[in-house]
This record gives C-alpha cells, sequence and structure tokens, in this order.
C-alpha cells in the first residue's frame, strides 16, 4: 500500500473517530440533552456511550501519533523554518 493510501486511511479514521468522540462528549454533558429536550439513552445506556467515548479517544490519540510519526520529517523541516525566519516560497 503507497503512503498516499495510507494517510488517507488514517485521516478518515481520525474523522470518524473524531465524530464519534464528539458527539458523545456532548451527550454526556451534563444538562446539555436536557436543555436541547433530546433523549439518546433510549438507543445507548449511559454506559456504552461513556464506553464508546472511552475508546474513540483513545483510538483517536492512537491515530494522531500514528499520523505525527508518518509526517515527522515534514514537522521537523516547517519547526526549523519557523524558527530560523526563512520564508515560506509557497506563501
Amino acid at each position: 500500500m503507497n503512503r498516499a493510501k495510507i494517510n488517507y486511511l488514517i485521516d478518515i479514521g481520525l474523522a470518524i473517530s473524531f465524530f464519534v468522540c464528539f458527539i458523545t462528549g456532548l451527550i454526556k454533558w451534563p444538562g446539555l440533552v436536557k436543555t436541547i429536550d433530546a433523549n439518546f439513552y433510549g438507543l445507548l445506556s449511559n454506559r456504552k456511550i461513556s464506553m464508546l467515548h472511552d475508546l474513540s479517544g483513545l483510538i483517536m490519540g492512537i491515530l494522531v501519533m500514528i499520523h505525527l510519526a508518518l509526517h515527522w520529517k515534514w514537522v521537523v523541516a516547517m519547526t526549523k523554518n519557523f524558527f530560523s525566519g526563512k520564508k515560506d516560497n509557497n506563501n
């Protein structure tokens, strides 16, 4: 599998895990569900929502580390460029 496909799959995984973590975080937020008068607990128990939230956060963290490892040379180059005061030719 080439690098572009790996990056694509990791980015899709990051997006999915982010949205699951974000939505379950909103559902868990005290008072928010009552304020908007929504009932999500009929579909999933509080325990399952918390487990989904924790698992998606863990997956997102692992994928972020992989993403950073795959782009490490770029991160180092941009950091050096930023602190050296050189102008970026792309802008």
